[in-house]
């Protein structure tokens, strides 16, 4: 999208958080009222078009993204986290990442079956946490009506592990 105010305000910060990797820092736009609402504004017109019963963000920079879509769309936000962070029952799901595994967590009771939900986060890079994110939220019998990402890393692919879902990026590099 063109005319997105937040394209220009991203950085390119080269070598971090280790040499060889080009960081898309999305501080700046958050930092930016005008930039930051549109960015919500659009990701709750394409989360309203899916009537999701509630939306879910992974943390963490999906918190920051999708509790205010949940808040304007009057729907439940709900927490997808690392591994050892949510203080009641949950359920989890491994996934790999380029040096070892990681595992993220949902409270077993935070949905209730057959709810349709949008995924909120800030990037899609290689897909693995938004893979693993569908993956839990299978085990809890939702339905995953899409994905919304504010920067996609095309180069690495991640749409191959998204196959078959409804994705938004509003920005791709």
């Amino acid at each position: 999208m063109s005319d997105l105010l937040a394209q220009s305000l991203i950085r390119s910060i080269p070598d971090f958080p280790k040499p060889g990797i080009l960081f898309r820092d999305i501080t700046p736009v958050l930092q930016n009222p005008n930039a930051f609402k549109q960015i919500i504004d659009l990701f709750a017109q394409y989360a309203s078009e899916k009537s999701p019963d509630a939306i879910i963000g992974i943390e963490s920079r999906g918190f920051v993204f999708g509790a205010p879509v949940a808040l304007a769309l009057g729907k439940p936000f709900v927490l997808i986290r690392k591994a050892g962070k949510l203080p009641s029952v949950t359920m989890q799901e491994e996934y790999a990442l380029e040096y070892g595994s990681a595992s993220i967590e949902i409270h077993k009771d935070a949905l209730e079956k057959g709810s349709k939900v949008v995924i909120i986060d800030d990037l899609l890079a290689t897909g693995g946490t938004a893979k693993a994110a569908a993956s839990l939220l299978g085990k809890l019998d939702a339905i995953v009506a899409g994905y919304s990402f504010l920067i996609e890393l095309s180069d690495l692919n991640g749409r191959r592990l998204l196959d078959g879902f409804d994705i938004q990026t509003l920005i791709k590099y």
